[in-house]
């Protein structure tokens, strides 16, 4: 460990470490290769026009479904709550997302991990273990909702 090295960058090797563990292929924005693995995690990535820099965009199969903000270790997590929404709702134009705003959101030090699902009607964020692994992602996205349920069922009748 480099003797000059920030709390920052100690999380950003625990969340890197955390981010493989669960499947993730982690990358620098020069030479993004969105085929690398079934999700891609880019550092540093810029969004639209006021919407400032995800420290981590998320990919699922190409398409952007989420974004992670990191603290150093101790950072109040629920005080950056409306900067990971704001990654949320800035993807830039032209790249594809299932979701807009996009619907996974994680506010982590590397020791703590606090996750938002927007699909949820009434989403709010909550600690967990671990960043999901992208395959439970691509579930969530393919789950069936309850309006599209009933919406067949009418239309089947």
């Amino acid at each position: 460990m480099p003797a000059h090295d920030t709390p920052e960058q100690r999380a950003r090797r625990r969340i890197d470490a955390a981010l493989t563990a669960a499947g993730w292929v982690v990358q620098g924005r020069p030479g993004t290769n969105l085929s690398a693995g079934l999700g891609v995690a880019i550092r540093e990535f810029r969004m639209a026009p006021d919407h400032g820099f995800a420290d981590y965009l998320l990919f699922v199969d190409g398409q952007a479904v989420g974004a992670l903000e990191a603290k150093p270790e101790g950072y109040p997590l629920a005080s950056v709550e409306p900067q990971v929404k704001l990654y949320s709702e800035g993807l830039p134009n032209g790249l594809p997302a299932p979701h807009r705003p996009l619907p996974f959101l994680y506010l982590s030090t590397g020791v703590e991990t606090r996750f938002a699902n927007l699909l949820d009607p009434e989403h709010r964020t909550r600690p967990v273990f671990a960043v999901h692994r992208p395959e439970t992602l691509t579930d969530w996205l393919r789950a069936e909702t309850l309006e599209r349920w009933l919406a067949a069922l009418a239309g089947g009748s």
